[in-house]
């Protein structure tokens, strides 16, 4: 067994809710710091409500716990310092530098032999011609640098009329694919890595509306998409549960983007996988075996986003529907308040 009792999680959003429930049934406690509403402490053992700057509380919230993990990846590095005299962090430092700059995480994945789209660095106004020139159009520009469900991204199809977004940014060459799926993997500190099927995602508005399982592509497609999330893991000596996203095109699989947690395509897991993603994220950081990831029954992910959460009391009559309600208030235009879980056969 493990000598890890409590988990420290960075982050009090669904992710980290979700993560507390899986903790709770290997009977692991978790420890919650968020710096403002969170909805994971209705289910975790301890929360600390304080600021990322907040080098007292970081200290005695480091302090209390074996191993620190996070549901999001911008956690500042000087947080991260300080946490890191105290506890190990899993995933680990470099996962989270490559995955929170979009520059780095395209380069780091070329470096290590995988396609993405063509992109160039627009530090700011003066290298937007360039990059265009040099990219052409149509194509996307995204801050460096945070936004997530589409914000912080602005397409360009009229060089003319292109803006700076005022932050550090990349552009993106458009990619003509067929379909976007993801991979969920997960490694173990002794390498051990277990792989979910791939799901086959689409988005409405720069938000994940729905994940299904199987994907519907070839066994080729697949098995390259599982291969290259498991190389991306090894590249980084990852410890924990990663999304990689990927376009399908007539030339191959290009890596989108890559999530260094518990990731919503994954959510499907909790209804198809005897060990779901965050059972496997949390066994991972804990220093216990990896489960087993097979899939038993196909699912379509469904995320309630917004006026949505409305629909509850027909979803709960629905046969074969499983619901996951996070615990938050406002239901705002773009949030997501919720998914159900529908399993086809």
């Amino acid at each position: 067994m493990s000598d890890v009792t409590t988990i420290g999680i960075l982050g009090g959003g669904q992710l980290g809710r979700m993560l507390s429930v899986a903790a709770s049934r290997l009977g692991l406690r978790c420890h919650i710091y968020e710096p403002g509403a969170a909805p994971a402490a209705d289910v975790a053992h301890d929360l600390t409500t304080a600021t990322y700057e907040d080098e007292t509380a970081l200290r005695s919230f480091a302090a209390s716990v074996d191993v620190v993990t996070y549901e999001f990846e911008n956690v500042p590095t000087e947080a991260l310092d300080l946490i890191e005299r105290f506890a190990p962090i899993r995933p680990n430092r470099r996962a989270l530098a490559v995955s929170q700059d979009r520059l780095t995480e395209k380069t780091f994945l070329n470096e290590i032999g995988l396609a993405t789209a063509p992109f160039a660095d627009v530090p700011d106004q003066a290298a937007l011609a360039g990059a265009i020139a040099q990219i052409g159009t149509p194509s996307i520009l995204k801050t460096r640098r945070m936004g997530y469900d589409g914000k912080g991204q602005v397409r360009i199809t009229d060089p003319a009329q292109a803006d700076w977004t005022g932050a550090p940014s990349v552009l993106e060459g458009f990619v003509d694919f067929t379909a976007e799926i993801s991979v969920i993997v997960a490694r173990g500190a002794d390498g051990q890595v277990a792989a979910f099927d791939p799901g086959l995602n689409v988005h409405q508005g720069g938000i994940l509306r729905t994940t299904t399982v199987p994907c519907g592509l070839p066994a080729r497609v697949t098995t390259d998409a599982v291969l290259i999330a498991a190389r991306i893991a090894a590249a980084l000596d990852y410890v924990g549960v990663m999304g990689v996203e990927l376009f399908v095109t007539p030339g191959g699989l290009i890596v989108n983007e890559i999530a260094p947690r518990v990731h919503n395509s994954g959510h499907w897991t909790q209804a198809g996988c005897t060990v779901d993603q965050f059972e496997q994220h949390i066994r991972a950081v804990a220093g216990l075996p990896l489960g087993d990831g097979k899939r038993y029954v196909d699912v379509v992910m469904e995320n309630l986003i917004g006026a949505d959460i409305a629909r509850v009391p027909e979803l709960l009559r629905a046969p074969d529907v499983q619901v996951h309600l996070y615990g938050k208030g406002e239901a705002r235009e773009g949030r997501k308040m919720g998914h159900v879980n529908r399993i086809t056969r």
